[in-house]
């Protein structure tokens, strides 16, 4: 079904300049945002890095221990490496719900002020 109705208007913003993004930066709500996400984002990072180099470490040198049968061929390799993708998943959602809540206001608050919205 075609319709003759004209594209929607855009919505004009104004480009910020270098030194509005400057000032931007070095604003304490600007900081404040980027704390939030570092503070989140690095301790998982390094938590899950830990994790990960912990199961490479007990493939390569503790083989008897992994190669554990917890119950008929499942041992103890098979648990942890599923258990890598399961965290891998868990931390992915939990970030998102992290940004969804913390970040993203904060972020458009500034985009739009930035822009000229607010």
């Amino acid at each position: 079904m075609a319709t003759d109705a004209p594209p929607p208007a855009k919505t004009e913003h104004k480009l910020p300049s270098t030194e509005e993004f400057v000032e931007v930066q070095n604003s304490a709500e600007f900081g404040e945002l980027r704390r939030s996400h570092r503070s989140f984002a690095f301790p998982l990072t390094v938590g899950f890095i830990a994790w990960y180099l912990l199961y490479v470490l007990l493939s390569n040198y503790a083989g008897g221990f992994m190669g554990t049968e917890l119950f008929g061929n499942i041992n103890v390799a098979l648990v942890l490496g599923v258990a890598q993708f399961i965290t891998t998943f868990l931390i992915a959602w939990w970030y998102s719900r992290h940004a969804a809540a913390q970040l993203d206001p904060k972020a458009e608050a500034i985009k739009s002020r930035m822009e000229g919205g607010a």
